[in-house]
């Protein structure tokens, strides 16, 4: 049965605009603008989106992603949806190598479990690490090392279709056969915490790197001689940055300049759990050294943040869902257009706030309309 969702506000693509969304066994049938047909539901004021993508997300609240038992990984799932994220890549930091494959079962039941509930699409795991390079930040240095291809060969045998995207300094992985191996085997590769210069880091996306994980975090500083890590991925429109739009990670001059430099930028909210943290007045989460070890950041508050620094809404939001969806390689969601997965946020059209969230057409989050 075809129900249709009408909004005051639809986007993207575009600029918000009166339109509406119809919807048959969980996906878009058909969008439209202006007046919709008899019989939809009105979402009211409000601004309807594709559901928000996290590429980054290490923990919610108390569950951390590494070590959360069934339980935990359901609550931090309902905990997302409530911010308008219907898929995130759960992301484990550097640790011992005989540490990852009982976390990575415990991922991998969490996503069959996730599938059978109102709960969001865990993609797959993101590795940030252990193959980092010269900017581990808040990574312990005695477990930075460089790539074990083998290992890894082991691992992606072990958990196929798991491991979705793995973040490795390409001065870690010498004549880049491991970012060759990844990528040939359908795993995103991202380029973090790594003083490579412009031209290996120009060499990691000529081998098939098509992510830079926290743009100006984890990375050389920026320099008119030497442009590293941050000016390939401002300067090779192969790399999609990602953003970390806190207003404490980077600053909002940078966060401008890169959003207006490139297209292809995404937002992530490298949310940690933050239980033995300290957890500071800017809203970080730091190490006891003062260290950022990740933020407390939501998706939906990373889009009014960008929108805040007079970013275009539709932008801030294609950011939060195109660009994510398409450097995972997500066809089937992330858009507002035929023939993708309905799962849709409803945001207060002036505050931005999450009103409701659809899975697969069905209302998961907030009394909206009568559907």
């Amino acid at each position: 049965m075809t129900r249709v969702l009408a909004s005051a506000a639809l986007c993207p693509p575009g600029p918000p605009a009166p339109g509406w969304v119809a919807i048959d066994d969980g996906v878009i049938v058909e969008t439209g603008w202006g007046p919709a047909p008899a019989g939809a539901v009105d979402t009211g004021p409000t601004l309807l989106s594709p559901g928000l993508i996290d590429v980054q997300v290490n923990g919610v609240d108390g569950d951390d992603f590494a070590t959360a038992d069934a339980a935990g990984w359901r609550r931090a799932g309902r905990a997302q949806l409530e911010h308008g994220v219907t898929a995130y890549c759960p992301t484990f930091v550097s640790a011992p190598f005989e540490w990852y494959d009982a976390a990575l079962r415990r991922a991998g039941a969490a996503r069959a479990d996730a599938d059978g509930r109102a709960l969001p699409c865990i993609v797959g795991v993101h590795l940030e690490g252990p193959f980092l390079g010269g900017a581990p930040g808040a990574h312990p240095v005695e477990l930075v090392r460089p790539v074990d291809l083998a290992w890894l060969e082991q691992e992606l045998a072990a958990f196929p279709d798991l491991v979705c995207v793995v973040t490795l300094a390409p001065e870690s992985d010498p004549g880049l056969a491991a970012t060759r191996f990844l990528c040939d085997h359908g795993v995103t590769v991202a380029l973090g915490h790594s003083t490579a210069t412009y031209d290996e880091s120009c060499a990691a996306a000529d081998a098939g790197a098509r992510l830079v994980t926290h743009l100006f975090n984890g990375m050389a500083p920026l320099h008119h001689r030497e442009p590293g890590l941050a000016g390939a991925a401002l300067d090779d429109d192969r790399l999609t940055p990602t953003l970390i739009a806190d207003m404490v990670h980077v600053h909002a001059a940078a966060l401008r300049l890169a959003i207006n430099r490139k297209r292809n930028v995404a937002l992530v909210s490298d949310q940690v759990a933050t239980a033995g943290m300290d957890v500071t007045k800017d809203g970080a989460a730091r190490l006891a050294d003062g260290t950022i070890a990740g933020s407390t950041l939501s998706m939906d508050r990373a889009v009014g943040n960008i929108v805040a620094l007079g970013v275009p809404v539709e932008r801030a939001l294609e950011m939060a869902s195109v660009v994510p969806a398409g450097v995972l390689g997500l066809t089937d969601r992330g858009r507002l257009a035929e023939g993708a997965r309905a799962d849709l946020v409803a945001f207060d059209s002036r505050s931005l706030d999450v009103r409701a969230v659809w899975l697969a057409g069905e209302r998961v989050f907030g009394p909206i309309g009568d559907d």
